[in-house]
């Protein structure tokens, strides 16, 4: 089993910045593939960012790109998620999620695991 656990959310004026972690633990010598997810209130989860296990590839959803990057450090088993230029838009839950399929999806039901998130705030 993956244990996930997210921080560095918070509350920032539209227009800053915010780096997001996510840190493994239990079950991390297989570098899984990894994603991030974003919940706002009454809305669906969807798909933000993702990353392939070695960071070869990166995906992204077409309303961040350019203002947010995922990235990895393997040897400390963490995910960082920086996002700039942040918008009220983006004002949600952050979750990330960790996957063993082969290619990097991008639906939540592929992912394994999922950490419990943490809040985004951004005031306008």
């Amino acid at each position: 089993q993956v244990q996930l656990a997210e921080s560095g959310g918070g509350l920032v004026q539209a227009g800053g910045s915010l780096r997001l972690s996510c840190i493994a633990s239990g079950r991390t010598s297989d570098h899984l593939h990894v994603g991030w997810f974003r919940q706002a209130p009454a809305k669906e989860r969807e798909f933000v960012a993702s990353i392939s296990n070695l960071a070869y590839n990166t995906d992204y959803t077409d309303s961040v790109k350019g203002r947010f990057t995922i990235s990895r450090d393997n040897a400390e088993n963490t995910v960082y998620l920086q996002m700039n230029s942040l918008k009220s838009d983006d004002t949600a839950i952050y979750y990330c999620a960790t996957t063993s399929r082969r290619l990097v999806p991008r639906r939540l039901y592929e992912y394994d695991y999922w950490g419990q998130g943490t809040q985004v705030t951004v005031s306008s």
